[in-house]
């Protein structure tokens, strides 16, 4: 089955372009600290830190939202991701306590440890959100509308403060594609769009800003 040939709503594609974009920006951050520097450990740390508590956030978010419609329609579909996600929150845990040791003692073999220990997390869940995106996706489109879909994104959505969507806001945007960030930012309410723009301004380079304002309503356009 090819995926894109659909054009049913992808309810996991947006957000796992936001988690690779964060893994390997955080993974290459890892991959080239300077021990020697207190401040670019701390930063690089804190990134780390912050793409844990995200991917913690996202297992969550798909435990108590969608692997209930799945398991609605197909009882035991969702029970491969399911134990997955215990595997991700045991590996996240592991690599919060790798964090510390390396914040208390930076050494060349314990950062390297980390890189390899955050490298294997990555490649797994690359793995596991291709798993998602077909045979869940298959699952969902079949007991699903794509009003359903939307109406549990809502749901999650609905879910995060105000600090986690930052976070997430901060790794989406640069991970769309033009079309796709244009439909975001244009289906926010009108109070939200202008601090998620001003946000888009900083990530973006000046030619995704240029189609973005381009997409946008005329008010977008005078913010450049």
């Amino acid at each position: 089955f090819d995926m894109s040939t659909t054009d049913r709503y992808d309810i996991y594609a947006p957000i796992h372009k936001a988690l690779r974009q964060f893994m390997t920006d955080t993974l290459q951050r890892l991959g080239r600290l300077d021990l020697d520097d207190p401040q670019d450990l701390l930063l690089g740390l804190a990134q780390l830190d912050a793409l844990l508590d995200a991917a913690g956030h996202h297992v969550q978010h798909e435990n108590a939202f969608i692997h209930p419609a799945i398991e609605a329609h197909s009882r035991g579909a969702s029970a491969r991701i399911v134990a997955d996600h215990q595997e991700h929150l045991d590996a996240i845990a592991a690599l919060r306590a790798e964090a510390a040791t390396l914040r208390a003692m930076p050494t060349p073999a314990l950062a390297h440890r980390l890189y390899r220990h955050l490298t294997s997390f990555v490649a797994e869940n690359f793995e596991h959100m291709d798993m998602e995106e077909t045979a869940h996706n298959r699952a969902l489109w079949a007991a699903c509308s794509d009003a359903e879909l939307q109406a549990i994104e809502g749901r999650i959505h609905a879910s995060i403060d105000t600090a986690e969507m930052n976070v997430w806001l901060r790794w989406l945007i640069p991970a769309l594609n033009p079309a796709e960030r244009a439909a975001l930012i244009g289906g926010l309410p009108p109070e939200a769009r202008a601090p998620v723009l001003e946000t888009a301004r900083r990530l973006l380079d000046d030619s995704a800003w240029v189609k973005l304002c381009l997409a946008q309503a005329p008010t977008a356009v005078s913010a450049a």
